[in-house]
């Protein structure tokens, strides 16, 4: 038997004690709906939130931007594609995916070209 199912979770609640009359149901599922809640507001909009100011910020991405990949090269961006970048860090220029910018560390005067 599998403890995700409701019938496992209900089975978990306090046992009424003998002679004494079961409690409602709503009672051994209070704890539960108050554990979805905290996970809600702790764990899943927070990581939403995140997930939607990294997607603007890639939209705002243009040429000449100073950026930071997730993997620490520091670069300038020279094109905007669709869903590459064309950089340029040092003597290196190489394309990488949008995907892979984790900042924008200084912008660039120039307006956008995607």
């Amino acid at each position: 038997m599998s403890l995700l199912t409701p019938h496992a979770l209900l089975a978990l609640g306090p046992q009424p004690q003998p002679g004494q009359p079961a409690p409602p149901i709503w009672q051994s599922m209070v704890p539960l709906v108050l554990l979805v809640v905290v996970f809600y507001f702790a764990l899943i909009r927070p990581q939403q939130k995140k997930q939607k100011e990294h997607a603007a910020l890639l939209k705002e991405v243009r040429s000449g931007d100073k950026i930071v990949t997730s993997g620490g090269i520091v670069a300038v961006v020279v094109t905007v594609k669709d869903k590459t970048l064309t950089v340029r860090s040092a003597d290196a220029k190489f394309e990488i995916t949008k995907s892979a910018i984790a900042e924008i560390t200084e912008r660039s005067g120039e307006p956008s070209q995607s």
